[in-house]
């Protein structure tokens, strides 16, 4: 039989052990796309998105575009966004989306905090007209070691 005191100094450990990690540098991306074509029509979606942690910073963007296209009418969508942190620093973030036919999406973010910590997060999304395209990079920095880094991409082709 385990005793109390095992399992409390073995959740204490625990605890230590993620408080710990919680401080070290990280970045991480994801990425989805689908699509479909038939003879009625073709539609698509796809999308990116990441965030990145250092030190009293934190960044995140998102990107996410959809068409939808029948014989008499086609329809598309495009979205982007994000956010940035930092406890005792400078943020940046900036997001838009451009064009008439085709879209173009771009979110940028980052923290900054003095002694050279920073996160960033960056996410490029495209709609040509059955073509769709998003990446996302996300880095994180704290001195002393290289950046974390972590890059996703999605693409869709409809054929047309």
């Amino acid at each position: 039989m385990t005793s109390r005191f095992a399992i409390s100094a073995a959740a204490a450990m625990l605890l230590l052990g993620t408080a710990g990690a919680a401080f070290a540098q990280s970045a991480s991306t994801v990425g989805t796309g689908a699509g479909s074509a038939g003879a009625s029509g073709s539609s698509g979606v796809v999308g990116t998105g990441g965030s990145a942690a250092a030190g009293g910073t934190s960044a995140s963007s998102l990107g996410l575009g959809a068409e939808s296209n029948t014989p008499s009418a086609s329809s598309s969508s495009l979205g982007t966004g994000g956010s940035a942190a930092a406890v005792n620093g400078h943020v940046m973030s900036h997001s838009g989306v451009h064009g008439n036919q085709n879209l173009s999406g771009q979110s940028m973010d980052q923290a900054h905090q003095p002694g050279g910590v920073w996160s960033k997060s960056h996410t490029v999304t495209h709609d040509r007209r059955g073509a769709l395209t998003s990446r996302t990079k996300s880095m994180s920095h704290e001195p002393g070691g290289p950046p974390a880094k972590s890059t996703s991409g999605s693409s869709v082709n409809l054929g047309q």
